[in-house]
């Protein structure tokens, strides 16, 4: 059955953290808004990734930490009280329902369509409804495909068939499997494998390359944390790559995985963190003449590029710039500023510091990977530089020199590196390694994004005894190599 057209200004697909955000933006701003969502609001942040896996990494870091300590190292021997670990896992992932976010929408005023919402030709949307029913959508002036990403699975023998993890698993099991394969090197690998380890798993680690892991970051992070995990009992292996896996007495059984170049291995369950894909397979992008499973590409505005008037937005991990939900919330809180004032008739304001500057998509996106030990970047690292051809200067401080790290755990080991600019002495890049460092991660967010000189920084003091006073000796350090305080 088909139902009368609704007409809103705004249509947005996609309820997770970047569909909300806009949605909340654009209704603030005076704008009638709708919002699509054919699962349950929060998205993949709330239910499948940041939340659950961050609840299932802390006991794991925070018992490392621990063990650190003196005076709590012998505490800190137990297992993980893994039913505690699970109940709070759940309970961080709202049980997996999403009232209170249906609630919140309500006290916003953005009305709610639950379906499978496709694009139905410029400015209409169409929702097909658990129900059975179709409710046309349509927009004055803005349609924003906010619908994220998927899990990137590779072609396989028996893929289907063994029933594998993604992150969605990863993040939901609720018992521990007593052998676990974890193929990647990325965020979601070293997170998941450092979780999983903790629990209780005997986890092997297959990275297809010989160059490391988190391969995005400054190479020393990636060694530190496979030495941390290789110190934890994860078998890390580089230059491995899976031909097949398969489960030979059915759902349940071990898996055997097939290996390239021969040999395999067994375990209960396998993880495949190799990517993600952008979840637009569906959306109806063949009746705005785009392609479907395509990455949206947009300007600086959020407009997605190949479709003319400008009315459609895509925002947050399905234009591929930045794939963090802080990004994501970002690039919302902009976007919907943006329709707003096109809506309205308003001049954009393109200033340097204006509500419609998109800078931190490309100069300071902040990075955390929540492993031991932690991950902390923004901004450029060396390989980006000198692949650009931007001359910086390069000071590594060895975090164990610093007071407040050795407060923080006897036999600290960590690394600081900070990228300057050598023509106007401002930061561009920051990457820490240690425990607790993603604590010093929003300090050099600011300094990168206010191209604070290191002449002003001089005055912002750290406290003493905490970690952050590496900011002090890495100024000292400058100071020392150029004469220049």
């Amino acid at each position: 059955m088909n139902e009368s057209p609704h007409v809103y200004d705004v249509v947005v697909i996609g309820a997770g953290p970047v569909g909300e955000n806009l949605a909340d933006r654009t209704r603030a701003a005076g704008l009638s808004t709708v919002i699509v969502e054919r699962h349950l609001l929060g998205g993949e942040c709330s239910f499948w990734a940041c939340e659950p896996s961050k609840a299932l990494l802390r006991p794991a870091v925070a018992r490392a930490d621990a063990r650190r300590v003196p005076g709590l190292r012998r505490a800190a021997q137990e297992p993980l009280d893994l039913p505690a670990v699970f109940a709070y896992r759940d309970k961080m992932s709202g049980h997996w329902h999403d009232e209170d976010q249906v609630d919140w929408l309500t006290s916003v005023s953005v009305d709610l369509v639950r379906g499978h919402g496709r694009l139905d030709g410029p400015r209409r949307v169409a929702v097909h409804t658990p129900e059975g029913q179709t409710v046309h959508l349509t927009a004055r002036h803005a349609v924003a495909v906010c619908t994220g990403t998927v899990a990137a699975l590779p072609r396989l023998p028996g893929l289907d068939e063994a029933q594998v993890w993604t992150n969605r698993e990863a993040t939901s099991a609720s018992s521990v499997p007593g052998a676990l394969a974890v193929v990647g090197g990325g965020v979601v690998a070293v997170e998941m494998a450092t979780a999983w380890q903790a629990l209780g798993s005997r986890v092997t680690m297959l990275v297809r390359g010989n160059s490391g892991i988190l391969n995005r970051m400054e190479p020393f992070a990636g060694e530190m944390v496979v030495e941390s995990l290789r110190e934890a009992g994860v078998d890390v292996r580089f230059g491995t790559s899976v031909a097949g896996v398969a489960r030979a007495n059915g759902a349940g059984s071990p898996l055997r995985i097939t290996l390239e170049g021969g040999g395999s291995l067994t375990a209960d369950e396998i993880l495949f963190a190799t990517g993600r894909t952008p979840h637009t397979g569906d959306l109806g992008l063949e009746s705005v003449g785009l392609t479907p499973g395509d990455w949206l590409a947009v300007d600086d505005t959020y407009r997605v590029t190949a479709v003319h008037e400008g009315w459609l937005y895509a925002v947050g991990d399905v234009n591929h710039r930045a794939l963090m939900t802080h990004q994501g919330k970002y690039q919302a809180r902009i976007a919907g500023a943006l329709i707003a004032a096109r809506a309205k008739g308003e001049p954009l304001d393109d200033g340097k510091w204006g509500a419609h500057a998109t800078t931190a998509d490309k100069h300071a996106v902040p990075q955390v990977v929540f492993t031991d030990p932690d991950v902390a970047s923004v901004g450029l690292t060396t390989m980006e530089a000198e692949r650009t051809g931007r001359e910086v200067d390069v000071l590594d401080y060895d975090l164990a020199r610093v007071s407040g790290a050795l407060q923080y755990a006897e036999g600290y080991s960590g690394k600081a590196r900070v990228l300057i600019d050598p023509a106007d002495e401002t930061i561009v890049g920051a990457t820490f390694v240690g425990p607790g460092v993603q604590e010093l991660l929003y300090s050099a967010t600011v300094a990168i994004t206010g191209e604070v000189p290191l002449r002003r920084l001089w005055h912002a003091v750290p406290a003493f005894p905490t970690i952050s006073e590496v900011w002090l000796r890495i100024l000292e350090t400058h100071r020392d190599r150029s004469g220049r305080g």
